[in-house]
């Protein structure tokens, strides 16, 4: 007599800072046979669309999801039959998924650990109360946190993180903070001490929303004073339905985030835009005559392609926008690659695709790659890692209309350029006297006044412009 044994196959970990998503699809349904490693869920996270594979192999007993529910990391998916033959290769899996929940407090003891030396070196940020204050400003690990004064005396290993050093003198009295690495990282970029937080999962353990909860609510405090926006952030809306029919839908994945991470960044950075205009009447004229060439590779040359090479040799000459700030360590972190995100409107929302390595590559191979980045971002085959790493972003909304815009620093980055439409306007020719019709493109830069002043800002703005009207600086200088 055959012996079964039901086997839960739950969602696994995702990625780092993802905790759950949205179901799109199930693509198995209760009776299918299902092999290790074969897809079961089509999930929307944050930014991606992801298929997930099956850890464990049997008959399909039961679904425990279904499209649009949105779901957790660790939450059970479905679960499966299995006979006796195969019962022993699946039985370490169950055990295997939720073990890493129970046996995590004791795998984060080495990160801790691990990171000891980087907390002891900066103890009194660490220890005092004042990362409280700052946390509004660490989400923001977009900037430098210093000035942009000789930016090159100062190189920080990108991956030096801040720990909190309170834990190893803790530990005789107090037990660790039970929270993930990816969690307890989260905290330390936000400023947050891990230990105040108070954590909503079995046993109390933290997690990455209870830190955002946590942060957002000394940001609210900070902002109101008093404590008065978060009595207003707490006030329930009215019956919208008293005045008229509405319509409620749920808010997607990447429209979520979206909220969550813009809302962070304006309330920690304080945002500096200047504006400027770009006289691209020569630039246009070359742009026309090797579009062919550009479309021949692949590729569509058009002005962001263009902009990505300008702010990529920009980057080179004006380092500090090229950096995040570290308030936990009191540390602004200069990064010695170039990577350029672009905001790319899509269905699902704007994603922000990563071009690695912008200042190695030529205007071609940018725009190859920057035109198969955006479809696979419109298409949802984008992943996770390719929207991530970035060190500043491009939004151009040109095609679109408009002549300004504020746009919001991405944070950790700490500088973002706004592109709007190119229009033909008449240009006062001081050797002839007259008015000439030039071609002229709206900039808008923006940018962490906690780490760029408001000279080397316009500095910058200037010396991209100065790209535009003149491409041989790029060569002479970038």
């Amino acid at each position: 007599m055959e012996t079964f044994v039901s086997t839960d196959f739950n969602l696994p970990e995702l990625g780092e800072n993802i905790t759950a998503g949205d179901v799109l699809r199930v693509l198995v349904q209760p009776g299918d046979v299902l092999a290790k490693d074969q897809p079961v869920l089509e999930l929307e996270t944050d930014k991606a669309t992801i298929e997930v594979p099956s850890s464990v192999a049997g008959q399909v007993k039961e679904i425990k999801v279904k499209a649009g529910d949105k779901v957790k990391v660790g939450q059970a998916i479905l679960s499966v039959d299995d006979n006796g033959s195969s019962a022993p290769a699946a039985a370490p899996k169950t055990p295997a998924a939720k073990p890493t929940a129970e046996a995590k407090p004791t795998a984060e003891a080495k990160p801790a650990a691990e990171t000891k030396p980087a907390a002891q070196a900066t103890p009194p940020p660490a220890q005092s109360p004042a990362p409280s204050p700052s946390a509004p400003e660490a989400p923001r690990t977009a900037g430098d946190g210093s000035r942009g004064e000789a930016p090159s005396n100062k190189v920080v290993d990108i991956s030096r993180g801040a720990r909190p050093a309170p834990e190893p003198a803790q530990a005789p009295d107090l037990p660790v903070a039970p929270a993930a690495p990816s969690v307890r990282r989260m905290a330390r970029e936000l400023g947050v001490d891990i230990n105040k937080v108070q954590g909503s999962g079995p046993d109390g353990r933290i997690s990455i929303d209870d830190v955002k909860a946590y942060a957002k609510r000394i940001v609210t405090d900070a902002s109101s004073g008093q404590g008065g926006a978060v009595a207003r952030a707490a006030e329930p809306l009215p019956d919208f339905s008293r005045w008229g029919a509405i319509d409620r839908q749920p808010m997607r994945a990447v429209r979520r985030k979206t909220a969550e991470h813009l809302s962070a960044a304006w309330a920690t950075v304080p945002h500096v835009t200047q504006h400027d205009y770009a006289d691209i009447t020569g630039l246009e004229e070359l742009r026309k005559r090797y579009t062919k060439q550009a479309e021949a590779s692949g590729g569509n040359l058009t002005v962001t392609s263009i902009a990505v090479k300008v702010i990529a040799a920009a980057l080179k000459v004006f380092p500090q926008f090229n950096a995040s700030i570290d308030l936990a360590a009191d540390e602004i972190v200069y990064k010695k690659y170039v990577n350029i995100g672009v905001a790319v409107d899509t269905d699902r929302g704007l994603l922000v695709p990563v071009i690695r390595n912008a200042d190695s590559k030529n205007i071609i191979q940018l725009s190859v790659e920057l035109s198969q980045l955006s479809e696979k971002a419109r298409s949802r085959k984008i992943s996770l890692d390719e929207m991530q790493g970035g060190t500043f972003s491009i939004s151009n909304l040109g095609g679109i209309g408009g002549s300004f815009f504020t746009p919001i620093v991405n944070i950790p980055e700490v500088a973002i350029l706004g592109i709007s439409r190119a229009r033909m306007e008449p240009v006062f020719n001081k050797e002839s006297g007259e008015f000439i019709p030039r071609l002229m493109l709206p900039l808008s830069l923006s940018y962490d006044h906690r780490v760029i002043d408001g000279a080397d800002g316009i500095r910058f703005l200037r010396w991209v412009v100065e790209a535009f009207e003149q491409p041989f600086l790029l060569s002479l200088q970038g």
